[in-house]
């Protein structure tokens, strides 16, 4: 009757999760931002800058622009600049499939686990 409760769910990763896996190469972390705010503020050491608008085609695995990194297995941490659009990011991964996907907020979020930012 309540089928629906024992579905598995990946468990929760925190942003501290994702500095620490992202150091053993466990993680696929993807700067959902524009490119103007990658500019501006650097982004997550190691991760892959894919902006919303061409999300879709990047993450579908049919598409020519797909992203063979997301095909790898290891889970997807998404970061924006506050959590919002990594949310909405987040949902469209996980319409294409992509089912360990974890919105870890925004790039402070990222920094004050003690992640390192490149430009």
């Amino acid at each position: 009757m309540f089928a629906f409760l024992s579905r598995h769910r990946p468990t929760e990763m925190t942003a501290r999760d994702a500095v620490d896996k992202s150091r053993d190469g466990d993680v696929v972390v993807l700067d959902i931002r524009d490119g103007a705010e990658v500019a501006a503020t650097g982004k997550a050491k190691g991760a892959l800058h894919v902006p919303m608008a061409p999300l879709a085609m990047r993450c579908d695995p049919r598409s020519p622009e797909y992203l063979p990194e997301l095909g790898t297995g290891k889970p997807i941490a998404l970061y924006c600049a506050s959590g919002a659009r990594s949310a909405m990011a987040a949902k469209t991964l996980r319409r294409f499939g992509h089912g360990d996907v974890h919105n870890i907020g925004g790039l402070a979020h990222w920094q004050r686990a003690g992640g390192q930012i490149e430009r």
